[in-house]
């Protein structure tokens, strides 16, 4: 079975997922990462990794990617689509794609988010 990723708004193969090279993520390690146990197929305590997201992204002053409402949405369908009985869903989220210098990029960079 081809596992599926969502990758800054797309459903994509496993084998094909990739995020910019730029991507201040890869290039600083300038994001956040939530964990998320899957049981029986549903996201345990999905309110309580949503918050602790919600607080990493505030504290770091990287914008959501995507509405809180639908990130649940996103989670839900990457644990469909991959037939995740028990197991975990990774989200990332990083301040997005950015020349290559030190500081912030300036208002309008879009995060980018990897699940």
């Amino acid at each position: 079975m081809p596992r599926i990723a969502y990758v800054n708004g797309r459903y994509v193969a496993h084998a094909d997922a990739s995020v910019h090279i730029e991507d201040r993520g890869y290039q600083f390690a300038d994001g956040v990462y939530e964990v998320c146990e899957v049981a029986r197929g549903f996201i345990v305590d999905m309110p309580r990794h949503l918050g602790r997201l919600s607080r990493s992204l505030s504290e770091l002053s990287i914008d959501w990617p995507v509405t809180q409402r639908v990130l649940p949405l996103i989670l839900r369908e990457v644990v469909r689509r991959n037939h995740v009985v028990n197991g975990l869903v990774y989200v990332q989220v990083t301040r997005g794609v950015a020349s290559r210098e030190f500081v912030f990029p300036g208002p309008g960079t879009t995060p980018s988010l990897v699940v």
